[in-house]
């Protein structure tokens, strides 16, 4: 079997391939000692829903057997060392077609047979046995499932400052799920009535956006959209279960690559280490330094 290992690519060929562009162009803003330490856990595209890759190396004693439709291009290592690498075959996701259920906050997959499928709402109830907090500089976020968000300035771990960012309105939130989109891709929670803002005289809200995510329950971020109204995303693993998000867990993608047999210089695990993947034309004469 190949090794893995992750490299950094440049874009000089990838507009052709359209199924990896996005891998170029992550990886050649990055160092390969950075791909490599973190490739367990790095997504290379702009959303979770976009395809993770790896590169594996084969050597020339156990070369890996390309699949017909496969395409392939010559690179080189910076100590000359030429690979033939085959990219993978990428099927683009078909978005899925969700269907309102009598509980509108909640989506559901069209399928043949017709299983008990747990809401969002009904995925996500264990997180109201504790609040949920971030601390970003002076203030701190205090996220209270069903219950309240606030902004705190804390000292000695006591509130001395704080706003209520809103308290759960029920009726506002089946309201804005009615008119949310077959494409969100998010579970959302309104919130309410909080302390009165200044320079707008009204009440400060917060919609809250649950998301798939295989880390732990955390609050991702928090965004001002407009004075005093704010968007807080929260990762949720246990919404991963639902099918309204199986889409969104990206698929890992193999890129091959054999020892070019025209290079007399076979790879050693010294050629390996720290090495810079780059391309090069296949009909180019020379390496790209």
């Amino acid at each position: 079997m190949g090794e893995v290992r992750s490299y950094l690519l440049s874009s000089k060929t990838a507009s052709r391939f359209s199924s990896i562009v996005l891998l170029i162009y992550v990886l050649s803003s990055v160092s390969a000692e950075g791909i490599f330490a973190s490739a367990s856990g790095m997504t290379f595209g702009r959303s979770s829903r976009e395809p993770k890759y790896k590169i594996v190396f084969h050597s020339a004693s156990s070369p890996f057997h390309p699949d017909n439709e496969q395409e392939s291009l010559v690179m080189t290592n910076n100590k000359g060392q030429s690979f033939i690498c085959f990219l993978p075959v990428v099927e683009e996701t078909k978005p899925l077609k969700p269907v309102a259920q009598p509980n509108s906050t909640s989506l559901i997959l069209e399928t043949d047979q017709r299983i008990k499928q747990k809401t969002p709402d009904e995925l996500i109830e264990g997180i109201k046995e504790t609040c949920i907090y971030r601390h970003e500089g002076w203030w701190s976020y205090e996220f209270c499932h069903q219950k309240h968000v606030r902004q705190l300035h804390l000292e000695d771990d006591k509130p001395v400052q704080e706003f209520l960012m809103g308290v759960f309105d029920p009726m506002a939130t089946a309201d804005f799920n009615q008119n949310q989109s077959d494409a969100t891709v998010y579970h959302a929670h309104v919130y309410t009535n909080g302390t009165l803002c200044d320079l707008t005289n009204q009440s400060r809200e917060t919609e809250i956006r649950f998301v798939c995510s295989e880390l732990s329950v955390v609050i991702s971020s928090i965004k001002e959209i407009s004075t005093c109204k704010y968007v807080v995303t929260i990762q949720c693993p246990m919404l991963c279960k639902h099918p309204m998000f199986h889409q969104e867990r990206p698929m890992w993608h193999a890129i091959h690559c054999n020892e070019d047999p025209k290079d007399t210089k076979g790879a050693t695990e010294e050629h390996y280490k720290g090495t810079q993947i780059k391309m090069i034309d296949d009909d180019s004469d020379h390496h790209a330094t």
